[in-house]
């Protein structure tokens, strides 16, 4: 009986002390190096933040970089292809301005051949052969 009694005394003691350990480790949830490892990590999170929002500013500027270059290579093509054009148009102008003047030479030289054909015959047969007269 000593032996029951003493095996039941270690077994009292033991769920005792189970219970005992098991309600303080209720009591506090988490231990200081607990704490000190989501100290760390709450930091780290908050640096990888600063990374991402830094990322995201670079990423706004060079986005902005592009599209200024982007208008400024359009700009310049513009102004480049309005520049070229500017003297061609020029020497169309006075193309069309001396064919304006020609016209009206050409017109009064016909006018004379026709009143000379009516005397001299040869040049009436060159003008009916270009079909002038």
């Amino acid at each position: 009986m000593k032996k029951t009694a003493a095996i039941n005394i270690i077994i009292l003691l033991t769920v005792l002390f189970g219970i005992s350990n098991i309600s303080s480790a209720e009591g506090i949830p988490y231990t200081r190096e607990d704490r000190d490892r989501l100290i760390r990590v709450e930091t780290k999170i908050e640096a990888i933040d600063r990374r991402f929002d830094d990322m995201q500013k670079q990423t706004d500027r060079l986005s902005a970089i592009f599209t200024a270059i982007v208008v400024a290579v359009i700009g310049f093509a513009i102004w480049d292809r309005r520049t070229m054009i500017r003297p061609f148009e020029n020497k169309v102008k006075v193309i069309e301005d001396e064919i304006a003047e020609n016209r009206s030479k050409l017109h009064t030289l016909l006018e004379a051949l026709r009143i000379l054909s009516k005397k001299n015959e040869d040049v009436a047969e060159v003008l009916k052969r270009f079909n002038l007269l």
